[in-house]
């Protein structure tokens, strides 16, 4: 099992007399694909083999090229560091593009993070629809969240929105037991609304549940804390949004599809 991140780069920066901070950051994904590709193959071994000689225990992911010369990118699971051939200094932190002005690490950073939706087990959630239904997000949640509680204030601001709760409880000893009474209930999305918004405990119920392997898929997908959301486009945002900012998000995704949707169109029809 790899370290978490965060230590992992804590003992890279230590290893190097800096002290660990929060970082974030990617690129544009093509640029970098290029820049990549016109590196030979040993180079990027060359910095992966002595990244893991220097800092002994800790596995390298992928050595990428940036769009910038002799800057390479070294990621470990979903942090990103960067560096050059020979290995003379590690940095951490926001890469930008001055040019553009954009944030190519936290670009790359949402790149990785990006999940297939349509392979994100619905059938283990509680599902709530507002209107239509037509905007989909999926959301991991604790019973003992404040801030999911909030988000449901958020939600109620909304519409023609379906939210799916993946039960993830981690915060306090009887978050799992009120998943466990929420998931066995007849109306399992009346009675998480009615304790997410007013407090009114469930009935004390017990069935056969899947709460064990939203623990371990919510851990493979690095979900850490709550609450999580994950978008139809793949994309996450993690912790609250007050109505207005999760609007926009929703309406930036249902336009990102639809440009997709109509590329995709597009091309069936050049074939």
């Amino acid at each position: 099992m790899k370290f978490r991140a965060h230590k992992i780069i804590a003992k890279v920066l230590v290893a190097w007399g800096v002290s660990a901070v929060a970082g974030g950051g990617a690129w544009a994904d093509e640029a970098a694909v290029e820049a990549t590709q016109s590196v030979s193959s040993s180079v990027v071994e060359q910095i992966k083999s002595k990244f893991e000689q220097v800092f002994e225990g800790i596995e390298v992911d992928e050595v990428r090229a940036t769009p910038f010369p002799e800057l390479y990118e070294v990621r470990l699971g979903t942090d990103l560091l960067y560096t050059n051939q020979g290995l003379d200094f590690v940095l951490q932190g926001a890469l930008v593009d001055v040019a553009t002005l954009t944030d190519l690490t936290a670009q790359r950073i949402e790149e990785l993070n990006r999940v297939d939706f349509a392979q994100m087990p619905l059938d283990w959630a509680v599902k709530q629809v507002k209107g239509t239904g037509s905007r989909q997000v999926v959301v991991f949640e604790d019973p003992n969240c404040v801030y999911c509680k909030r988000l449901h204030e958020t939600f109620a601001e909304l519409d023609d929105l379906t939210v799916y709760t993946l039960m993830f409880p981690i915060l306090a000893p009887d978050s799992r037991t009120i998943a466990e009474h929420v998931w066995c209930a007849d109306n399992a999305a009346q009675v998480w609304s009615d304790w997410m918004l007013k407090e009114q405990r469930p009935a004390e119920l017990s069935c056969e549940h899947p709460i064990d392997e939203l623990l371990k898929y919510g851990l493979s997908l690095g979900v850490q804390g709550t609450p999580a959301m994950f978008f139809e486009d793949g994309s996450r945002v993690n912790g609250w949004l007050p109505a207005d900012k999760l609007e926009a998000k929703l309406q930036a995704v249902s336009e990102r599809l639809h440009e997709a949707a109509q590329s995709s169109a597009v091309g069936d029809d050049g074939r």
